[in-house]
This record gives C-alpha cells, sequence and structure tokens, in this order.
C-alpha cells in the first residue's frame, strides 16, 4: 500500500493539509525525508507494527497511541452513496508535525485496498509539549468495492515529523464496515374482523456494491412484532425466515388494534434493521 501526503502547518496550529491512501499493490518503497511528499516504508522483517528504518532516533521514540473512525461505530454505506465519517489519532513524541489515519482491508497492507482521509477540514493540534492529535474526515466510495469487503477493516496511522521521517503503524484500530439493510412489512386485509387470519408481508433487502443495487438477503431470522394500540413497546409474535429473494409471509390471527412490523438482529456484514409500522384496524 502507497500512502503520500502534504504536510503544512496552517495559522500557528499543526495540520496536515492532504493525505490520500490509494489502493496499490506492493513496491519498493523506502522513507524519505526533507520533502513534502512522501511514501511510507515497507514493514521491517518479521514486523508489521512499526516503521521506523531509516528515520531519526527522535523519530524512533514517537509513539501512535489511538486511532478512532467514526467514532468506533460501524460504517454503514449503501449500494451506491459515498459516505464521509469523523476520525481523531493522537500520537506522542517530541517533533510531530501531525498524524494521518488510513483504513484498509485484507490479508496484508501490501496488497490490501485502502482508503485515506480528505484534505478538507484535516486539523492538527499540540495537546502539550509531546502529544498531538489530529482530526478530519475519511470518504468511501461502495462503486468501488466488493461485496466481500464487507468487514473488519484495521486502521492505520502515519506520523509525520519536523524533520520529515515518518512511522507508520499499519493497524492501530479496527473499524466495521457493513452493507446496508432495508426491511418492509404489510398487514393485510384491512380492516379485519376480529378472529381472523391476517397476513403479514415483507422483504429483507441490503446493498449489493457490485451491481449499485439492493438484493434479497436470504434464508435471514426475522422478527415479527405487535404492539397493541397505546401500549409503549412491541412484543415478538414468531420469527420468520426470508426466502431465496428476501421476501417474508406468515399469518396470525387478529386480535386487536395495532402495529405490525418485522425486525432483523443483523449479522456481522449487515446491520440491525426494522421496519416501518403497520396500523392494523379490527373490527
Amino acid at each position: 500500500m502507497r500512502i503520500r501526503a502534504t504536510v503544512a502547518a496552517v495559522s500557528g496550529a499543526l495540520a496536515l493539509s492532504a493525505l490520500a491512501v490509494p489502493a496499490a499493490q506492493a513496491d519498493d518503497s523506502r522513507p524519505t525525508s526533507g520533502g513534502s511528499f512522501f511514501t511510507a516504508p515497507q514493514p521491517a522483517q518479521g514486523s508489521q507494527a512499526k516503521r521506523t528504518a531509516g528515520v531519526s532516533a527522535k523519530a524512533a521514540k514517537v509513539k501512535i497511541t489511538s486511532a478512532v473512525v467514526n467514532g468506533g461505530k460501524p460504517i454503514v454505506l449503501a449500494a451506491n452513496a459515498k459516505k464521509t465519517v469523523s476520525f481523531s489519532t493522537t500520537a506522542t513524541g517530541s517533533g510531530l508535525i501531525g498524524t494521518a489515519p488510513f483504513i484498509w482491508v485484507g490479508k496484508n497492507v501490501n496488497t490490501a485496498f485502502g482508503v485515506g482521509p480528505n484534505e478538507k477540514g484535516f486539523t492538527c493540534k499540540g495537546v502539550n509539549a509531546t502529544t498531538t492529535t489530529c482530526k478530519g474526515t475519511i470518504t468511501l466510495n461502495p462503486a468501488k468495492l466488493k461485496n466481500a469487503q464487507a468487514a473488519n477493516w484495521h486502521v492505520g496511522v502515519v506520523a509525520v515529523t519536523e524533520d520529515g521521517d515518518q512511522i507508520q503503524k499499519d493497524s492501530v484500530s479496527r473499524v466495521k464496515v457493513q452493507r446496508l439493510g432495508k426491511l418492509t412489512a404489510d398487514a393485510s386485509p384491512e380492516p379485519v374482523k376480529k378472529g381472523k387470519t391476517i397476513t403479514v408481508t415483507g422483504k429483507l433487502t441490503r446493498a449489493n456494491w457490485e451491481t449499485k443495487k439492493y438484493a434479497g438477503y436470504a434464508a435471514q431470522p426475522v422478527k415479527l412484532q405487535f404492539k397493541k394500540k397505546g401500549a409503549k413497546s412491541y412484543t415478538t409474535v414468531k420469527t420468520v425466515k426470508t426466502s431465496s429473494t428476501g421476501a417474508l409471509k406468515t399469518t396470525v390471527k387478529a386480535s386487536v388494534d395495532g402495529h405490525w412490523r418485522y425486525s432483523f438482529s443483523g449479522t456481522s456484514t449487515t446491520p440491525t434493521v426494522t421496519s416501518a409500522a403497520d396500523f392494523l384496524d379490527v373490527k
């Protein structure tokens, strides 16, 4: 993975004005110093955590202490819409200009797909003589992703010093990237006589990043829930499995007026989703 950056000071505060982490194959990059642009070094033999080869003794003492993307919450992406999330990073060490995160997915950072921070709104500041924090945003474009990349991504960080040295830690933390799900519910017939059977249909779909559309999520357990008119909470009536196309269909007896809905607990790749409620009038 190649990482390039432009480092600048803004209004007396520390800032990284532009960083980008495009997807790339492994190369023979090595650390550079003294210039505005740099390419991060490859991991040292037997270690993928810290990259300090070729940097000063001062830079070698730099410690990247934290990196949080999207407040630690999963990043949920629609079928065909970019999403921008926040990040914050912290590092300690003298002579630090700032730190920049990059998120990546794959078995090895050298061959992984990665995304770096946006230039706009990227700011860094010194908390004290040895601690620097940086904040900004990262934008993900599902059009560039494969469905299989809905997974736990690594959050790496590059720290830059006043001398132009760079220290890279490939996996400071993790952030989950998921495919957005949608769920519908429809109770019929309406109105219905008390004691008669009603049918509740619906469909569970989720974003397909490769087709840029939504597709049925098959063989998933979904809860049918009911809330009596005037009540404050829902109760689960039964659990229904989706068909091969994500469709839902089940029958129940109608007894009182109330709201019907479906609720999906989610999976590692798709978050929890609940349908809009459908009110049924019982005569």
